[in-house]
């Protein structure tokens, strides 16, 4: 199945800032955790600050200002997010210094009233600068951004995960290593993907501590979710590894950080043409129609790559288990079992394969699964 996510939406509405658990570079620094009160909650709620909220440039130029000398950008499709209020409103954003046209100098900027279920999304504001807007982004070294807007200057260091890679063991015959992810829920994985099935996985990057606690749900010994993304695993039965099968829905609703991987997909670390070849592995339709990130001309779509479900609840895991246990799916499809297919509400194991179609009958086209 041929799927795609809206690339320049995606820039904009990536994730918002959580009100008051959000992971910071001063929090990982610190020797102690920061401490949160809701004194200052609502003493920010309660404040109206004047801010220009419709004016792009200005409200950089706040931004920016706001920002120290050097920061430590940790999402791997290079966003930086922040959040602020204005009018008694939350608002979110992301600075992000796109793999794309970073070298161009050019950077993205965006910002939204946050997102909630229970309301329609707002309008958003966009712009892509450079140096017509008075905006210099100038390399200083691999990974290294110095961003200047008026008298202001930030320094901008992307994550470095070069030097990251699976331990041997983690991998399986038929896999290709795709790259690191660090996802904004400062969660990270390895992408892979299995050449023969054609099929990508998240899979838990274990070679560091993990931030978070995972607890097996009831009935499963198999089945783990984090006690502070709801981020779900699946203990593989085959390797010693955790290989990321659910998403909780709300979070992805409204986009926050807990709202999966599919958009840090580890564009710094993509060599040559793997994760092309990987989607036209699984997708020949799109030969011509995308470059080497997965990204379509014009840079609208990209790619989707998440195969885990967006689960409500305990018991939408257990079909995982499930179809991995089950004697009717074969050994070979094993690994089919941690993709989760929307069409059908199934795991792709447990898909019936298409009938044999007639000799007498033209031939029509199908979906890649």
């Amino acid at each position: 199945m041929s799927v795609r996510r809206q690339r320049l939406p995606e820039w904009l509405l990536a994730a918002t800032i959580v009100a008051a658990l959000g992971f910071s570079a001063a929090a990982a620094d610190s020797a102690s955790p920061q401490f949160y009160t809701n004194q200052s909650f609502v003493e920010d709620a309660v404040a109206a600050p004047s801010l220009p909220i419709t004016n792009p440039m200005a409200m950089f130029s706040y931004v920016l200002s706001n920002l120290p000398e050097r920061v430590k950008v940790y999402p791997t499709e290079n966003y930086y997010y922040f959040s602020f209020t204005h009018d008694h409103v939350r608002y979110a954003g992301n600075i992000r210094l796109d793999v794309v046209d970073r070298d161009q100098g050019k950077v993205n900027f965006a910002y939204y009233v946050d997102l909630a279920e229970w309301k329609d999304q707002d309008p958003i504001s966009y712009i892509l600068l450079d140096q017509r807007n008075g905006v210099k982004v100038e390399k200083l070294e691999p990974l290294v951004y110095r961003i200047s807007y008026g008298t202001r200057s930030v320094v901008f260091e992307l994550n470095d995960l070069s030097k990251v890679k699976p331990p041997p063991s983690v991998l399986g015959a038929d896999e290709t290593y795709i790259g690191p992810v660090f996802d904004e829920s400062a969660m990270r994985f390895f992408l892979i993907f299995n050449r023969k099935l054609k099929l990508f996985h998240y899979v838990l990057d274990e070679t560091i501590a993990i931030a978070d606690q995972l607890i097996p749900i009831p009935g499963s010994e198999r089945i783990l979710i984090g006690k502070r993304t709801g981020f779900a695993y699946y203990r593989d039965d085959k390797i010693e590894r955790k290989i990321l099968i659910g998403v909780f829905e709300g979070n992805s609703r409204v986009n926050n950080y807990y709202d999966g991987p599919f958009d840090q997909l580890p564009d710094n670390f993509i060599e040559g043409e793997t994760l092309r070849e990987a989607i036209l592995a699984v997708d020949p339709s799109l030969t011509g129609k995308i470059d080497r990130y997965g990204i379509s001309p014009g840079g609208q779509d990209r790619y989707l790559i998440a195969p885990y479900r967006h689960y409500r609840s305990d018991d939408d895991l257990i079909a995982f288990e499930r179809c991995a246990t089950s004697k009717r799916v074969p050994t070979a499809r094993y690994y089919e079992c941690f993709v989760y297919d929307d069409d059908s509400g199934m795991q792709r194991a447990e898909i019936p394969p298409p009938k044999p179609k007639s000799r007498a009958r033209p031939k029509t086209s199908h979906k890649h699964l």
